[in-house]
């Protein structure tokens, strides 16, 4: 079994690995600059007996997305798993972003995943699953969020027609959308509020409390399974009944 986590060092990502990390599996992580998180996250997979690749790249580009599957390719002929978590913030209004780093942001946090999906296509087996990590900002106004809502909106529509397009070959791709979980992106977006934003969040929530890793990775689990096998194209929202609309 292989499994490639984008962003893969940090957070969610990292979250998503762990759960996957099994006895010789085989675990690729994609990062892009922070290479003392990498070596920490890479004792943490391989402490769980799986076989931990570091991959250092951006896949905002298809140069870089290429280069990335080019690396997974060289180390097995299957690739049961791809979870596209690498984010890029840029926490300004959207009035006053610079466009440059906005299209870098749509690119890395929208369109890159039908660049890793492209470049994925050799190694994906009938019963492979393709993931993709939103949140309720590609639907709902989050101040000095647009670079990321904007782009998880476009990714989200890209996963329902890569979707219909994979469906053939009998391989799944699904959005997965967890409520607020404090992470080094969530911490650029609100900088020193995070806490109150936390705290805040728990204390809204219908079910009494944050969301923590398990409650997403367990779904992603249930998701990779065969039981899931006929779940394509969706969006879900993991929030303990947060954000509900009637």
């Amino acid at each position: 079994m292989a499994i490639l986590v984008t962003g893969g060092t940090k957070g969610i990502g990292l979250a998503i690995a762990r759960r996957f990390a099994k006895p010789g599996t085989h675990v690729f992580l994609n990062y892009r600059a922070d290479q003392a998180a990498a070596e920490r996250a890479r004792g943490e997979i391989e402490a769980a007996g799986a076989h931990c690749h570091l991959i250092q790249a951006d896949v905002g580009t298809p140069a870089g997305a290429q280069a990335v599957l080019d690396a997974v390719a060289a180390r097995t002929d299957r690739l049961d798993q791809l979870v596209h978590c690498a984010v890029k913030v840029v926490a300004e209004p959207l009035l006053t972003t610079d466009p440059q780093l906005l299209t870098e942001a749509i690119n890395l946090n929208g369109t890159a995943i039908v660049y890793l999906v492209q470049a994925a296509l050799p190694l994906f087996r009938p019963g492979s699953t393709v993931f993709f990590l939103s949140s309720r900002g590609s639907r709902t106004v989050i101040p000095s969020y647009a670079a990321v809502g904007a782009g998880k909106s476009l990714a989200e529509s890209l996963v329902r027609y890569l979707a219909a397009e994979l469906a053939p070959l009998g391989v799944r791709a699904n959005c997965v959308a967890p409520s607020a979980v404090d992470t080094e992106a969530l911490r650029q977006v609100y900088g020193d509020r995070t806490d109150e934003i936390m705290r805040q969040s728990a204390a809204s929530n219908p079910s009494g409390r944050n969301v923590v890793d398990d409650d997403y990775c367990s779904l992603i689990e249930y998701l990779a399974s065969p039981s899931a096998a006929m779940i394509q194209g969706q969006v879900i929202f993991v929030t303990g009944g947060s954000y509900l609309a009637a």
